[in-house]
């Protein structure tokens, strides 16, 4: 007997979590001199690096996909009367998880960091977070005080605080690697708790 997809899309937001997760570990142990806490994400996936492809296919592109799903799926659950801030925040989450997906579409180049293929892997890199950020704060917005919609909410107060702090302050007090995957937990964790239909 087949799922109908409608039970399938709660699975979305935890299934990018796995996928992600299990990435990072499994083809970070598989490169030499990787460190978790040293490294960006990215290097996982850039160009001459071994397995980069797979790394691209399954951490950023495949998350990337799930993660839209998990937001078009928000945006299909709102309420009929919800507002011009919950609906706009929907939209630009749909987009942040677009520009996750782009990561993986556009690999960094580490010989050059400057070149062309380097800025768009930038530029998605900055899509995901400046399209989250602003996205969970006005869906938040739209959504406080709604029976229901309290765990959504508050996970998304949180993550917009964390990932706008991973993204321009973090660096200055942790290493890298980890102040990169403190955003990317916030984001992976929120996924995770508005996926589950209320």
């Amino acid at each position: 007997m087949l799922i109908p997809s409608s039970r399938l899309l709660p699975l979305t937001g935890v299934a990018a979590a796995i996928v992600f997760t299990c990435a990072v570990l499994g083809f970070g142990l598989a490169l030499s001199g990787y460190s978790q806490i040293g490294h960006p994400v990215a290097v996982l996936g850039a160009k001459g690096v071994p397995h980069a492809l797979g790394f691209n296919l399954l951490g950023f592109m495949l998350t990337g996909i799930l993660a839209a799903g998990t937001a078009l799926d928000l945006r299909h659950r709102l309420p009929a009367d919800a507002g011009w801030p919950s609906r706009v925040g929907a939209q630009l989450l749909l987009l942040s998880a677009l520009g996750f997906a782009g990561l993986g579409v556009m690999p960094l180049d580490p010989d050059d960091l400057h070149n062309d293929a380097s800025s768009l892997h930038a530029t998605a890199w900055l899509l995901w977070w400046v399209a989250f950020v602003p996205g969970a704060a006005l869906f938040a917005l739209g959504m406080r005080g709604r029976g229901g919609w309290r765990p959504a909410v508050v996970a998304s107060v949180a993550a917009a605080a964390i990932v706008l702090f991973s993204a321009l302050l973090a660096v200055e007090w942790m290493p890298a690697g980890v102040a990169q995957r403190l955003g990317y937990a916030a984001w992976l964790l929120w996924l995770c708790v508005v996926a589950w239909r209320r």
